[in-house]
């Protein structure tokens, strides 16, 4: 192999090179409507097959006469003959080309005004070539729209994870692996729906602005409605609204919900992202853990073929069952720390400083938020295979039911897999004079948290509550770390298709 010695660009040749590329481009555009020739009046074209569908039939496909479109990826010019690929929404199909069969204008103008990356139509019959590679035998090509801007160079690909995030358009056209990323999300979504209508949920909308902030933890986005005059909230979650619906008879109840929280960004964390949240009257958080074992398990063969999987090069089983563990158990089996064996609040707190764990200062510190401590810190980081821990204190609960054997628990459990929460599910808390207290109690915590918040208890709910909840399980999941996992994506932005970006100055 001759060794390449070409120095690579810098950024500023690299600049000129492209200005001058986006120049000839522009010419070509020129020139085209000077000939009357514009591509960007076309407002039309029919499409009669896809690349997949060709692909997948050849032989009800070979020798029939086809009308596709696609994105110019690839040419070789060989004279009087050519051969290119066009993109469409399933892949590559490659066109042949031939002057005597498209006529010389036609075929003059392939050659000299078209570019890697303008939207073309192509007419032709389908056959194979003599490598075997199933093509368009073309006689009639077209330009339906002239791309100005250079598609990326293909050695050197478009692997910036910035430029790729912010230009998904451009991701979405070089790198097919993140087109059928969305592709797969756009399947899962579909499947998740399937999976609660059979099962006879009822898919609702509900508001995303709401006129009050409430004591929860999460810090929502701020906004002021005009008309109004009152400063209202994007929501941080969908569960109060979907609760009253029980209330109001709707047994149950599923929203796929788009969530807006003013908090950090990480791998596993955007400020607007997706999830499902479901409400079942007369079940419980046990037939919340039967049925998110079933769904992930249902969803991955669907999608993946199997519910043994991959993420990031740790093998998976969704379908095996999924351990089961109380908080209390899952402390003890990781750390040693036995919450059973502490006489008190300053027993709790004087295991933890033991064991190098910080927990808030003085008395405030009680033997749950200990328990949840030591489970944050010890904890969470071994829970690879699919685990629903359970049985979560009433410190960090305001929503969920106590547990009627143990008052300092509620029936609430979260799943965890590859060391990463999924999803967490109630015993919805139905009892409006209990409910009432923990919203006070969140509140004032959250204002001395955070002083100047208009943090308030939500009275309509409470109201709602009053008249009746049935007994009810409830269960919120993320929709896009379902779509990681299934997809084998290491980030939250991988499957976002327009992830939160600063805005370059």
């Amino acid at each position: 192999m001759q060794e390449n010695n070409t120095a690579p660009l810098s950024e500023e040749e690299e600049r000129e090179k492209l200005a001058e590329q986006e120049a000839i481009r522009r010419e070509k555009l020129a020139k085209l409507k000077g000939e009357g020739n514009d591509p960007f009046v076309k407002t039309k074209y029919t499409v009669t097959a896809s690349s997949a569908a060709i692909r997948g039939d050849f032989e009800g496909f070979e020798g029939k006469e086809v009308s596709i479109a696609g994105r110019l990826m690839s040419r070789r010019i060989m004279g009087k003959a050519s051969f290119c690929h066009i993109s469409d929404r399933d892949g590559l199909l490659q066109i042949y080309v031939r002057r005597d069969d498209v006529g010389e204008d036609d075929y003059a103008s392939f050659k000299k005004d078209y570019d890697i990356g303008d939207i073309v139509g192509v007419r032709g019959k389908i056959f194979k070539t003599q490598t075997g590679e199933i093509s368009v035998h073309c006689d009639h090509i077209e330009m339906l729209s002239k791309a100005l801007r250079p598609l990326p160079e293909k050695q050197h690909g478009l692997k910036d994870a910035d430029t790729r995030f912010r230009q998904r358009d451009l991701d979405l056209i070089v790198n097919p692996e993140v087109r059928s990323t969305f592709v797969m999300r756009s399947r899962i979504m579909k499947e998740l729906r399937a999976y609660l209508d059979n099962l006879g949920y009822l898919e609702v909308d509900t508001p995303v602005l709401t006129t009050l902030e409430i004591g929860a933890a999460a810090r929502p986005f701020k906004t002021h409605h005009n008309a109004l005059d009152i400063d209202m909230y994007l929501r941080i979650e969908t569960e109060l609204y979907l609760k009253r619906l029980i209330v109001g008879g709707l047994d149950r109840v599923y929203e796929v919900g788009r969530i807006f929280r003013n908090e950090g960004m990480d791998a596993f964390h955007n400020p607007e992202f997706t999830t499902i949240e479901m409400y079942q009257a007369y079940t419980d958080y046990f037939g919340m853990m039967d049925l998110i074992e079933d769904l992930y398990k249902t969803v991955a063969e669907k999608v993946c073929g199997s519910s043994k999987i991959t993420y990031q090069g740790t093998e998976l089983d969704l379908g095996a069952k999924w351990e089961r563990l109380t908080m209390k158990q899952a402390v003890k089996k990781y750390c040693g720390a036995d919450y059973d064996g502490w006489a008190d609040d300053a027993a709790a707190r004087a295991c933890a400083k033991e064991l190098g764990c910080d927990v808030p200062e003085g008395e405030s510190a009680t033997k749950g938020h200990v328990l949840i401590a030591l489970f944050d810190k010890f904890v969470e980081e071994n829970l690879i295979q699919p685990t629903i821990i359970y049985d979560y204190p009433v410190e960090n609960s305001p929503l969920a039911k106590r547990k009627p054997t143990d008052a300092a628990f509620t029936e609430r459990f979260e799943y965890f897999i590859c060391a990463h929460e999924f999803g967490n599910a109630f015993s919805e808390l139905n009892d409006p004079i209990d409910q009432k207290q923990r919203f006070v109690k969140q509140v004032e915590e959250k204002r001395r948290a955070e002083p100047g918040c208009n943090a308030q208890v939500d009275e309509d709910f409470i109201t709602a509550l009053e008249y009746g909840l049935p007994p009810t399980g409830g269960l919120g999941m993320g929709v896009d770390r379902l779509v990681m996992l299934l997809t084998d994506s290491a980030t939250i932005r991988d499957v976002i298709l327009f992830p939160t970006m600063k805005p370059k100055k």
